[in-house]
């Protein structure tokens, strides 16, 4: 099941793309920087580190379409 499909069963999908839009990479960086500290520092109940963990995939994979955004354009203005 995909990330969407699994948003979609929640119902959080809309309110949560709506406001996701809205990060920049550096923020969504330094967010995930946070989580995974927060994890690792293991004083999170175990709901709250699962909810983390999804929020951390969530904003890796965000940081990651950044990245791949910023590849493309790069590719394309070398071969110019």
């Amino acid at each position: 099941m995909s990330e969407t499909q699994k948003k979609s069963k929640n119902g959080d999908e809309s309110s949560e793309q709506a406001n996701e839009t809205q990060l920049t990479y550096e923020q969504a960086r330094d967010e995930l920087i946070t989580v995974v500290n927060r994890l690792e520092s293991g004083g999170e109940s175990l709901a709250e580190s699962m909810e983390l963990f999804k929020r951390g995939e969530y904003l890796s994979t965000l940081c990651e379409r950044y990245l791949s955004e910023a590849r493309a354009v790069l590719k394309a203005a070398n071969q110019d």
